[in-house]
C-alpha cells in the first residue's frame, strides 16, 4: 500500500484523489535535446517516496542523477551524457563520456583498465554504457497494493566473428518507497564461450559525499590496489573536504547472508535528519566490491562497484585464473537494490543490518 505524505493509500482511495497518478509518482519517456545530447532517450522515475531519478536508455540503460527529497545523492561528472555516436573506445576514451550517475556500467566483455589482451587492444572499462536499447518499454500498474512503476531495455554487445552478448535491463520502483531496484539478465547468445566481465560503476557525490561522511561495509577483507591506497588503508571509510589528493582504489571481501546477500551504504548523519542510502546485491554473483575514491575538486566522488573482476584489465584476470566465461546458451541474473533510510532511528537499524552480516 503506498505510503505518500504521511498516511497509507488503497488503491481505491489514490485513486479517488487524483485524476491520474502522475499526479503523485510515475515514470515517462523523454530525449534530451541539446549539444552533444541530443538525441539521448531517457526516462524520468519519480516514485512518490522523495525519490527521483533518470535512467538513460540511450546509453546502455545507465542511471544518471538521482535526488532524494532535493538532496542530490550521485556525483554527476562535466562530460554531460553525450550520444553514443561520440563514444572513442580506444585508450581513455571511454572518460570523454562518463556522465558518472548512480550507475555506469562497465563491460561486458571485458572491463578495467585499458590494454592489449592477446591480439585485441583494450580500451577502458567497455562498450555497455555506450550501447543505446531497443525494444524499450515502460510503464506502471498495481500489483495487490502495490504500484509498480518499470523501465526496461535490451543491449547487445556484438560483432562479426566476436561476441553476441545480450543484456536485458529492467528497472524498477514501488509508489511511496524510496528504493529502486535493477535486474540484468546476461545471455551469450553466440556458438563460443565468451568472456565476461561486468562492473556496476556506482558514484555518490556532493551532498551525500562530504566530510561528514562514512562508508559502512561488512568486510571481510579490505586492501589498497597500489602501495599508494594501501597506505591510507586506515581511512578509506571516512572522507575530507575537496583536495588534490589523487584517486584511490581499495578491493574489498564482503561478509554476506547464508545465501549471499549482502549489503554497503553511504551515510551522512549531517545531511537534513541524517541520509544513508544502502546498496544491495548477491556476493555470489558479484563477488568483488572495488572502491574508488577521489575527493578532487570538481571531482569529488566515491565509487562503490559491485563486480564479477577487478578494475586491471582482462589481461590480467586471465593470467590470475579468475577470468569469467560464458558458454553458448548461458545466462546470468544480476540483482542490486538502492534504499534509502533517513532520521537516527532508520540509520541505526542500516548500521546494525550491516554489522550483523559480519557477526
Amino acid at each position: 500500500m503506498p505510503a505518500l505524505y504521511g498516511k497509507s493509500y488503497s488503491s481505491e482511495e489514490l485513486r479517488k484523489r487524483v485524476g491520474s497518478l502522475d499526479q503523485v509518482g510515475g515514470v515517462r519517456k523523454i530525449e534530451l535535446a541539446d549539444g552533444p545530447e541530443r538525441g539521448v532517450e531517457a526516462f524520468e522515475f519519480r516514485t512518490g517516496g522523495g525519490l527521483d531519478f533518470t535512467v538513460f536508455a540511450g546509453r546502455g540503460m545507465d542511471i544518471g542523477a538521482a535526488t532524494y527529497r532535493s538532496y542530490p545523492l550521485a556525483w554527476v561528472s562535466q562530460t554531460g551524457v553525450p550520444a553514443a555516436s561520440f563514444f572513442e573506445p580506444e585508450g581513455l576514451g571511454w572518460l570523454r563520456g562518463f556522465h558518472g550517475g548512480l550507475i555506469a556500467t562497465c563491460g561486458l566483455t571485458y572491463a578495467g583498465a585499458a590494454g592489449p589482451d592477446g591480439d585485441e587492444e583494450l580500451g577502458l572499462h567497455g562498450r555497455i554504457s555506450n550501447l543505446p536499447a531497443k525494444n524499450l518499454s515502460h510503464g506502471a500498474s498495481w500489483h495487490d497494493d502495490s504500484y509498480i512503476m518499470y523501465a526496461q531495455g535490451e543491449m547487445r554487445e556484438a560483432s562479426v566473428f566476436g561476441p553476441n552478448m545480450v543484456m536485458t535491463r529492467r528497472i524498477s520502483s514501488i509508489l511511496g518507497h524510496p528504493m529502486l531496484h535493477v535486474q540484468d539478465v546476461v545471455e551469450n547468445q553466440g556458438f563460443r564461450p565468451q568472456e565476461h566481465m561486468l562492473v556496476y560503476h556506482c558514484n555518490f557525490g556532493f551532498p551525500l559525499m562530504d566530510e561528514n561522511t562514512i562508508l559502512v561495509a561488512p568486510d571481510a577483507e579490505v586492501r589498497g590496489q597500489t602501495d599508494f591506497a594501501h597506505e591510507s588503508i586506515e581511512s578509506h571509510a571516512n572522507f575530507a573536504p575537496p583536495t588534490d589528493i589523487a584517486e584511490r582504489v581499495y578491493y574489498h571481501k564482503l561478509n554476506a547472508s547464508e545465501d549471499g546477500n549482502t549489503m554497503v551504504a553511504m551515510i551522512n548523519r549531517e545531511l537534513g535528519a541524517g541520509i544513508g542510502v544502502a546498496l544491495s546485491y548477491n556476493v555470489n554473483m558479484l563477488p568483488n566490491l572495488v572502491q574508488w575514491k577521489l575527493p578532487g575538486r570538481g571531482e569529488y566522488v566515491m565509487g562503490l562497484e559491485p563486480a564479477n573482476c577487478l578494475v586491471e584489465g582482462r589481461a590480467k584476470e586471465r593470467d590470475w585464473g579468475t577470468l569469467q566465461v560464458m558458454e553458448p546458451g548461458e545466462t546470468r541474473t544480476y540483482d542490486l537494490t538502492f534504499s534509502i533510510y533517513e532520521g537516527p532511528e532508520q540509520l541505526d537499524q542500516l548500521v546494525n543490518a550491516i554489522s550483523a552480516l559480519g557477526a
